[in-house]
């Protein structure tokens, strides 16, 4: 049994932070069913469409549907749907779908017990409420691009991650189950109001030390050396690293009683260095590292992920039986089951089963 089954989502969210709540909800069990204008989630468009990996990855175990909302048939069948479903997801920009008849009060007034996720850049009212938001944009004005290290001429550069739609899907995930439960127990639902920026705001562990107006970076460093076999990270202060191989791999101190803090950084830089090199093998090196209580990882390019033998072990890849491979959530329960529930639906795929299921109705065409 999966812990969301019964529970019904519209998600009319696109790209990728609605998606990314979307895609975790279908793991644990809900149907979900994705509705796509006739131009299609542009991120069918993001490879070899119109099943990209992309759009895989954010929308497999969902059922489609194509609806125009720009005509009033469209509008009302999303209306319908809508009255039919426990939670609505949206990313469009605030007001949008209250141009459509189909915003939270538009909606909650004839099901007061429905569930809205709401994600926009900036919120859903305050004064930068209509800007576009992208993760880039998030990133550049919460301060995480100007922590990156500059580029050619540039001077900075993104992190090559979505960290802000991430965040954003993941935040408003928890949102939403906090809300079922609450509805649950009293019947009344709620409409989530999530700003992307505060969601990468509470997940930035910078943000705290910035608020003391502290110079440090936080208390863990990573330190990046070259081993045998490609380079590895070290996990913690260099002091700690230092009095770890020190006192449980007997490395000798270099330096003289009294020696000043200078001098005393740099001969034990230089004896973790000659440390690291006096190891043949990585596995030699790897053990002295255990040995001496040090938390380190090995250097991997993305596509080396798939033969980690912790992502073997626990199935984190999952081949699909249209021949996709997505990466599952990262949920693992005792008593229930959760999951990949299917690959991503091809454009408009499941219209007549949605129609009959949601609504008991036969099929009507697609727009044109």
């Amino acid at each position: 049994m999966t812990p969301l089954a019964g529970v019904k989502v519209l998600d009319l969210s696109r790209v990728f932070a609605g998606p990314v709540a979307g895609r975790m909800l279908a793991d644990l069990g809900a149907d979900v069913v994705k509705v796509e204008p006739p131009e299609l989630d542009v991120t069918r468009t993001f490879g070899k469409g119109p099943q990209t990996p992309y759009f895989c990855q954010q929308n497999a175990g969902k059922r489609a549907i194509t609806v125009d909302l720009s005509t009033p048939d469209g509008r009302d069948l999303v209306g319908r749907l809508a009255m039919e479903a426990d939670i609505v997801l949206e990313n469009f920009r605030p007001g949008v779908l209250h141009r459509f008849g189909l915003g939270w009060d538009d909606l909650s007034s004839q099901k007061p017990s429905l569930i809205m996720l709401s994600i926009s850049g900036f919120g859903q009212d305050g004064p930068e409420r209509d800007r576009a938001a992208y993760a880039g944009v998030i990133h550049a004005e919460m301060g995480l691009i100007a922590r990156q290290p500059g580029r050619g001429e540039l001077p900075h550069v993104d992190i090559p991650v979505s960290m802000a739609d991430v965040v954003s899907g993941l935040h408003g995930l928890v949102a939403i189950l906090a809300a079922l439960r609450h509805r649950d127990a009293t019947g009344e639902g709620n409409h989530i109001d999530l700003a992307m920026v505060d969601a990468l705001l509470a997940s930035d562990d910078v943000v705290p030390l910035q608020l003391e107006s502290s110079s440090s970076a936080g208390a863990t460093r990573t330190e990046v050396v070259d081993a045998p076999g490609g380079p590895i990270v070290v996990m913690g202060e260099f002091k700690w690293i230092w009095k770890s191989i020190h006192e449980r791999c007997g490395v000798p101190d270099p330096c003289e009683p009294g020696a000043d803090v200078p001098t005393k950084a740099r001969l034990r830089r230089q004896a973790w260095r000659e440390f690291l090199r006096a190891h043949a093998t990585r596995e030699e090196l790897l053990a002295s590292l255990d040995r001496a209580n040090l938390a380190w990882g090995v250097v991997r390019h993305t596509s080396e992920t798939l033969d980690s033998p912790t992502t073997r072990h626990r199935g984190t890849f999952v081949s699909l039986p249209d021949g996709s491979r997505v990466v599952r959530s990262p949920y693992r329960f005792t008593n229930l089951e959760s999951g990949v529930q299917g690959p991503a639906p091809r454009p408009d795929e499941h219209r007549d089963e949605i129609l009959a299921d949601w609504l008991n109705e036969g099929s009507t065409p697609p727009p044109a």
